[in-house]
């Protein structure tokens, strides 16, 4: 299914328009065409974010603290977030995929590449994600994060079969995820790498996120989890690999020489307390996510600044328009944003505002609400279902 129709944005203050026509920018516009006019406001690129996690989108509605305090990165996901998906379930990844998708629309990101783990909910995860998407006209890059770090292999080969359904639309595209490569043996990490290249898409991985991964593949007798993956095959050209704050400045240009992208996440790093991702500098293909955290690509931008200039690094321009060409190579598009040929996305910003948000050619947000949605409802049903995620997650 093609998204059709045409659109016309503009002129704005800049006396700037952007024609879009079947969901891509175009240089022109049929006669009769939907005019969106905005002569006191700016358009500008909708936000990409690199690397997220929808299924997070509940912890802001009261999630309850662990009885012991975490000491560690590991002891924070073992005894916060990997409770946290285990407890998933369909109802509750609906509610909070259509939460987060909306709150990130309403900030101005119009496209989300998204890591999805609920291991007890795998067959049918990213079906919800993507209906999600397709409801409130949001565009996205859908995984699941294979694993072997709850039930063995079995849940990996679940997680990689959870992969290949999703279905590609104007809107949605599929990718292959691994959780990490500490949590998934060579069989699993050799097949990531097999189906990425059979369906024409890459891997999606966090790599050195913690030092825990370093140790553990060096453990399996490789130099980093970065040379793991490449030894089983599953470096494959494009892929994302988020995080990257352990690597070694030669390590990220082994990756930038394979074609990877990695995912800067400056507000998740400091949370987690694993350190600051100075060596990304050393590639070109540097994104900008949230790993989590709200989609506001404004505010992540801030704290990236703000520790870059705390850690003394001045190679970090540019990462968040860098998502636009990381898109682009998914979606087979031009990378220059509001350029013909790049997806119809974009913002119209008033006084600093987000006032419209168009993707795919269609409205998502007008006048700062959403167009097939209400922003109290969503909270509402997201309210609901985070009390039942904690009693499920009491008992993970």
């Amino acid at each position: 299914m093609a998204l059709t129709g045409s659109l016309l944005i503009g002129p704005d203050r800049y006396g700037r328009t952007v024609a879009i026509v079947d969901g891509i920018v175009a240089a022109g516009v049929p006669a009769g065409t939907a005019q969106l006019s905005c002569p006191d406001a700016e358009i500008c690129p909708g936000a990409v974010c690199g690397h997220t996690h929808i299924y997070s989108a509940l912890a802001p509605y009261g999630m309850p603290q662990p009885t012991t305090p975490p000491e560690n990165f590991l002891q924070i996901l073992e005894r916060i977030w990997w409770r946290l998906d285990r407890a998933i379930d369909a109802d509750t990844l609906r509610a909070a995929a259509r939460d987060y998708i909306a709150r990130a629309l309403l900030a101005g990101t119009t496209t989300l590449i998204d890591h999805h783990e609920s291991p007890n909910s795998i067959e049918g995860s990213l079906a919800i994600l993507a209906a999600a998407c397709h409801e409130f006209g949001m565009r996205a890059l859908l995984c699941y994060g294979a694993t072997e770090r709850n039930f063995g292999r079995d849940e990996a080969v679940r997680g990689l079969a959870e992969c290949r359904r999703v279905d590609a639309s104007p809107l949605v595209r599929g990718l292959v995820g691994l959780h990490a490569s500490f949590t998934a043996g060579d069989e699993t990490i050799g097949e990531a790498g097999d189906l990425a290249r059979e369906l024409g898409a890459v891997v999606h991985i966090h790599v050195a996120e913690d030092k825990a991964d370093i140790d553990d593949a060096r453990a399996r007798g490789a130099a980093g989890p970065l040379e793991r993956l490449k030894s089983l095959g599953a470096l494959v050209p494009g892929s994302i690999l988020a995080h990257g704050v352990h690597l070694s400045a030669d390590q990220v240009r082994l990756a930038e020489a394979h074609g990877c992208w990695f995912v800067h996440n400056p507000r998740s790093n400091e949370g987690n307390r694993v350190g600051y991702a100075c060596n990304l500098s050393q590639s070109a293909k540097v994104a900008l996510g949230t790993d989590g955290w709200n989609a506001d690509m404004a505010e992540e931008e801030r704290a990236l600044v703000r520790l870059a200039e705390q850690n003394h690094d001045t190679g970090i321009a540019g990462r968040l328009a860098a998502g636009h060409a990381l898109v682009a190579q998914r979606f087979g598009t031009d990378p220059q944003p509001l350029m013909p040929g790049a997806v119809g996305d974009l913002v119209v910003r008033e006084n600093g505002h987000v006032r419209h948000v168009v993707v795919g050619g269609r409205l998502a947000v007008r006048d700062g609400a959403l167009v097939n949605g209400n922003l109290e409802a969503i909270a509402d049903a997201a309210r609901t279902q985070a009390a039942r995620l904690w009693t499920r997650m009491a008992e993970a």
